[in-house]
């Protein structure tokens, strides 16, 4: 039996985004339980703020004491907002209840972005792309599945600079990464050009900050690229979050369109994260920019050194191609690298220990050079090869996915790839 394939970096799903109920959105993106703001707990100023923030429209009121909004286009779709100033303001309670009420109710897509604002205190992530709309305004499945994909890698990518600097990631930090992404939120527009992702602050909002600084250096990288065909600020940018896993994410949001956007806003209620500015400017990639960015990842990737480590793993695979002679084994990284799994080429001796090891149900530990080809999955120069000693629970476990895979394990007495 082949080991399982390596998926790659971009196909992986933050497998615990789920949008508010209202907003009817396939699979993966949908689950989780319900989440009504409480008007006994809605900020008034949080609540105008975002009502500003999405284009809603104050049309008069009592200054000081309520305002009046109304959602975009010409004529407000008919709604009509009563928001009180503060919660100092008599019946401030009924308004809120009111005017969330109203806004459940609305037919504007802002309405339901507003609500998931207030339901989940959240920093917003905004992806434009410009590509031709398709027959009364609708957009071709591949082309919302451009967008959602390109959206995931950047997310991903914040996610991975957010747990340390590096010019490729590979399969380092990936389950980290993603579990950070696990409160997600969703809300896509008419149309399949936009996006919008909610990160929730007591969460997400590292993540927002390190996608922040990392968008604006890639852009700043590429300018210098462009205007003067040396790389060095793709070098410097790591220090801020730029990797092969953002260049990639990027050229694929801007890849088959006109030009892209990305904008992100701060969760009114949480103030501003030091070192950003209050209201951060879009940044924008052209289809010009994509030989730059496109060299860039190729940078990362070539230039991206191999990581002395020391790994714990339980064996899971073992294979040669006799009964005699050098092997590989596969573990299950337990400590030493974030990374859930790694292919070890031993010699004979070492091979045979590790084979003694999984017998008894014990991991192993090993030393040697974490290699970027191939995403950071292999260990070479292995040495040092020992069985490490682990509780009787851990050790049962560990006898029981032995008894689980007899399969897997015959391989190590013979056959071929």
């Amino acid at each position: 039996m082949h080991p399982p394939s390596d998926e790659p970096l971009h196909d992986v799903t933050p497998s615990g985004a789920r949008p508010h109920p209202a907003i009817d959105l396939p699979a993966p993106w949908t689950g989780g339980p319900a989440m009504d703001p409480d008007p006994a707990r809605t900020d008034p100023a949080v609540l105008g703020a975002l009502l500003a923030r999405h284009g809603w429209r104050r049309r008069g009121g009592v200054p000081g004491r309520y305002a009046r909004w109304t959602p975009p286009g010409p004529a407000g779709g008919g709604t009509s907002l009563l928001v009180p100033e503060s919660r100092a303001f008599p019946d401030c309670e009924d308004l809120l209840a009111e005017a969330l009420t109203a806004l459940a109710r609305s037919g504007a897509p802002t309405a339901r972005e507003v609500l998931i604002g207030l339901a989940v205190p959240s920093d917003e992530i905004r992806w434009w792309r410009d590509v031709p709309p398709g027959p009364s305004g609708a957009a071709a499945w591949t082309v919302q599945e451009q967008l959602r994909t390109a959206a995931r890698q950047l997310l991903l990518a914040g996610a991975l600079a957010q747990r340390g600097r590096a010019g490729y990631y590979g399969a380092r930090h990936r389950r980290q990464a993603l579990a950070s992404l696990d409160g997600v939120l969703t809300a896509p527009a008419p149309g399949g050009r936009e996006l919008t992702a909610f990160l929730p602050v007591t969460s997400g909002r590292a993540v927002a900050v390190r996608l922040h600084h990392a968008l604006y250096a890639a852009r700043e990288a590429t300018d210098y690229r462009r205007a003067t065909g040396g790389m060095e600020a793709f070098d410097a940018a790591v220090a801020a979050g730029v990797s092969r896993e953002l260049t990639e994410a990027v050229v694929a949001l801007v890849r088959g369109t006109e030009g892209a956007r990305i904008a992100l806003a701060w969760a009114p209620g949480a103030g501003v994260p030091e070192g950003c500015v209050a209201r951060p400017e879009p940044v924008e990639f052209s289809p010009g920019d994509l030989p730059a960015l496109r060299e860039a990842g190729k940078r990362y990737l070539r230039e991206e050194p191999s990581v002395p480590v020391r790994i714990t793993g339980a064996v899971i695979r073992m294979r040669r191609a006799g009964p005699r002679g050098d092997g590989s084994v596969r573990l299950r990284v337990l400590a030493g690298a974030e990374i859930p799994h790694i292919r070890v080429a031993l010699d004979e001796e070492s091979y045979r220990i590790a084979g003694h090891a999984h017998l008894l149900g014990l991991p192993i530990r090993v030393a040697g050079r974490l290699e970027s080809r191939g995403g950071f999955r292999r260990l070479t120069d292995a040495s040092g090869v020992a069985p490490v000693q682990v509780d009787e629970a851990e050790r049962d476990r560990l006898m029981k996915s032995l008894q689980e895979n007899l399969d897997f394990f015959e391989e190590a007495c013979g056959g071929g790839d």
